[in-house]
């Protein structure tokens, strides 16, 4: 629900801004004298000529020292919050919980930071894997996995990702009764310092 009200809240926040430049735009072309359009009297900008900010409104505080350094800090604030606020809408959402077949017609939700981490700590058990994240995604009915890997020094990723699928994504499935569990998987090489030897 919050996701919701975010997307709705930045749309509208996003239309508004839009809504603001091409008024600007439309003044600054002078498209009300070519096509004819009559503006509303109180409003801002209706010619080429006319300003965003009049000179009274730039030149109010410019006297203090602090004016200029305080604006400029305001305006990269809060570019930041809204660049920061767009960029967690389009974040994979991690899914909190897988709906689960009990096979009485009631079904049940599993926790999904329950079934990362047991597929998870099964991946790791198995030979040529130091460590794995496993994050689940998607929608409660279809969730789909994404794995990272990081495979021991000397591991083959072939037989590595194969295991994985056969065993510890395969037992995902079968205890959560999904019907399949699509997953993306990323590896690397587990980095280990080189140690000095006397």
């Amino acid at each position: 629900m919050l996701r919701t009200v975010d997307r709705v809240l930045l749309a509208l926040v996003g239309l508004v801004l839009l809504a603001l430049g091409l008024a600007v735009l439309f003044a600054g072309f002078d498209l009300p004298r070519r096509w004819g359009v009559t503006m509303p009297a109180d409003w801002p900008w209706s010619g080429p000529e006319d300003v965003v900010l009049t000179d009274a409104e730039r030149t109010r505080w410019t006297d203090e020292g602090w004016w200029w350094p305080v604006a400029l800090a305001v305006l990269a604030v809060l570019f930041l919050l809204f660049l920061w606020w767009l960029l967690a809408q389009l974040r994979w959402q991690r899914l909190d919980g897988v709906e689960v077949d009990s096979r009485d017609g009631e079904g049940a939700v599993l926790r999904g930071r329950a079934l990362e981490d047991a597929v998870a700590a099964e991946a790791e058990s198995q030979p040529g894997i130091d460590r794995a994240r496993v994050v689940l995604t998607g929608k409660r009915g279809r969730p789909r996995a994404r794995v990272g890997l990081v495979l021991t020094a000397h591991a083959k990723p072939g037989p590595a990702v194969h295991r994985l699928y056969r065993e510890a994504l395969a037992h995902a499935v079968t205890s959560a009764g999904l019907q399949e569990l699509p997953a993306e998987v990323r590896m690397r090489a587990a980095r280990h310092r080189a140690e000095r030897v006397s």
